[in-house]
């Protein structure tokens, strides 16, 4: 995201050099004045730190983008600190706050959820909390668990979200992993399509956020972060989907943005009441929306393909769109562009203000996890491990390095302080096994 005070900046400095006042501007430089400029709703949680933490689903920022840089070569006999097995079975990404690292998982045979807590600086697992026993829906998407959604983080509680018991359980815990309360947010009986459930909790001011979107009842519920007592819910459409809203201060406001049910959305997140919503993507998506400035962006993939930009002043005016499809990631919206992995393996950079392409390149497929931006390069990977790291540069491709971690790698990476934290799994020809890890330049 950009917002009037990145523009200048940003501005200011390529002037300088095109004056030949400036010799070079850093890539790192310009990455940290963007995201300082950015949403600042980080800063309603004063014990996050947005260079140290990875508190919630996309990062401190909420937009894929870290404060610092990460090792751009890692592996297992590279930059590695620590490798540590992980229990069950889940996507849901690594989060990082001061000494510990958190994620869900779920023991399918069992039909157990769980919060695990790792030890930050030695990976080794503190605690598995069973947050629920039983009541495991009878089928789930293969490319889906029972464990998708990200924990978000306050600072003092940790808060998830699991789909058992034919409802949507929120749980919060303290950071050594005591259950402080739980809730049943809502009803959650998919029929027509039985594909699990997938969007992550977001944190807005005192409250967690939870959605649960099915061919039933759908809602989206804020829950008090301290006592899990309901503030305010709102009903989405009766139609299944699965993406995590997002809260972006955009168009003079903090705004509530989903895509889904062929439609992009947005509310106000302090009360749940619909501010606007525009005709687009397509009838589920699975990925996080991204911003620019005022311009936002969202895809989809079932049943059709399509990427499409909105101008988020209310005004519901499509900017453009195109028949690219980023279905189950987000994509990255960074100093004016757009960048989208697609589910095939292509990457694409867009101009954010009217779509044109400026290239495409084709990686590797199919693609599950979301990029992210560090140190001014971008991380993403594909579903067997395979992690490039490219450089964003709107005039052309720019491969930095291709590494591979594991062979089966649908969770996002996280950064915090210098480090990156992979949740993979290595697949035999009859066995699964996941690890997360800390990469780190040796120094």
């Amino acid at each position: 995201m950009r917002d009037a005070t990145t523009t200048g900046r940003s501005g200011w400095a390529a002037m300088l050099v095109g004056l030949g006042l400036l010799t070079t501007i850093s890539m790192v430089t310009i990455a940290t004045v963007e995201v300082r400029a950015a949403d600042k709703a980080i800063l309603d949680f004063p014990k996050l730190k947005a260079e140290s933490d990875w508190p919630w689903w996309r990062g401190p920022y909420r937009n894929g983008v870290a404060v610092g840089a990460a090792p751009t070569e890692f592996g297992d006999d590279k930059n590695l600190v620590w490798k540590t097995p992980v229990p069950g079975r889940g996507h849901s990404s690594p989060i990082v706050v001061g000494d510990k690292v958190f994620l869900t998982t779920a023991d399918e045979r069992q039909k157990i959820h769980s919060v695990l807590v790792f030890d930050r600086v030695t990976g080794k697992q503190l605690s598995k909390v069973e947050v629920n026993t039983g009541a495991f829906p009878a089928r789930n998407h293969p490319k889906n668990t029972e464990a998708t959604p990200t924990i978000a983080c306050d600072g003092d509680r940790i808060f998830a979200a699991f789909y058992h018991h034919d409802a949507v359980e929120a749980v919060a815990l303290d950071l050594t992993g005591k259950v402080l309360w739980k809730q049943k947010v809502g009803a959650y009986r998919p029929t027509k399509y039985e594909y699990g459930y997938a969007p992550s909790p977001i944190l807005y001011r005192e409250t967690v956020i939870i959605t649960g979107e099915y061919d039933g009842p759908s809602f989206i519920v804020a829950l008090d972060r301290a006592t899990g007592k309901p503030v305010w819910k709102t009903p989405r459409p009766d139609n299944i989907t699965f993406s995590s809203p997002v809260i972006a201060h955009v168009a003079g406001k903090d705004q509530m943005l989903i895509s889904g049910a062929e439609k992009i959305a947005a509310y106000d997140p302090a009360t749940g009441k619909p501010l606007w919503e525009t005709p687009g993507t397509t009838f589920a998506t699975c990925g996080t929306m991204v911003w620019d400035g005022d311009n936002v962006f969202a895809s989809g993939g079932y049943p059709k393909p399509e990427t499409i930009a909105v101008k988020a002043d209310g005004s519901g005016k499509v900017l453009w769109k195109n028949n690219q499809k980023c279905y189950e990631q987000s994509m990255l919206a960074h100093a004016g562009y757009v960048y989208g992995y697609t589910d095939n393996g292509v990457l694409f950079c867009w101009r954010g203000t009217d779509g044109k392409e400026m290239w495409k390149q084709r990686l590797s497929g199919p693609v599950s996890a979301s990029p992210v931006l560090a140190g001014g390069f971008i991380y993403m990977c594909d579903e067997m491990g395979t992690f490039y790291v490219v450089k964003p540069n709107p005039e052309a491709f720019e491969l930095v390095a291709k590494n591979q971690v594991g062979n089966d790698s649908f969770a996002s990476p996280a950064v915090a302080g210098g480090s990156l934290f992979l949740r993979v799994a290595q697949r035999g020809d009859q066995s699964r096994d996941e690890f997360l890890y800390r990469f780190e330049v040796k120094k």
